[in-house]
């Protein structure tokens, strides 16, 4: 799941996110990338808050739906728009089964331990990465 996000800056601030979709869920960073890092973080936090309180989560509408709402006029204005996906943390963790090529294993494997980071460590944040970037 996917949520369209407005980003803004004013003069002598940070970049400022927020969630038409998502009300109450902001966040921020004193560069783009960095802010839209913090509303990956922010967005999960928030809908995990949402489901322990047993509040609905709000469905995300796809850019069109964003763009054409006439009570998002105001919110539109100035702001650049981006997408930042919806990362549920579970709490719990699954064994799966995966292929790679020997010589790609290799190099993951020792990427992770110069890193000081086990296999599943090191491969959950390279998708945490792809999927953000």
């Amino acid at each position: 799941m996917r949520y369209i996000a407005f980003i803004r800056k004013d003069p002598d601030s940070v970049y400022g996110v927020d969630f038409p979709d998502m009300p109450g869920c902001i966040s921020a960073g004193d560069t783009i990338d960095e802010a839209v890092r913090n509303a990956v973080e922010a967005l999960s936090g928030h809908v995990r808050m949402l489901e322990a309180d047993g509040d609905p989560v709000p469905s995300p509408r796809d850019f069109d739906a964003i763009a054409n709402d006439p009570e998002l006029a105001e919110d539109r204005e100035g702001a650049m728009t981006t997408v930042v996906p919806l990362i549920r943390d579970r709490g719990s963790t699954t064994r799966i089964n995966v292929s790679f090529d020997l010589g790609l294993l290799e190099a993951i494997d020792a990427t992770a331990r110069e890193r000081g980071q086990t296999r599943s460590a090191f491969l959950a944040s390279a998708a945490r990465k792809e999927i953000v970037d």
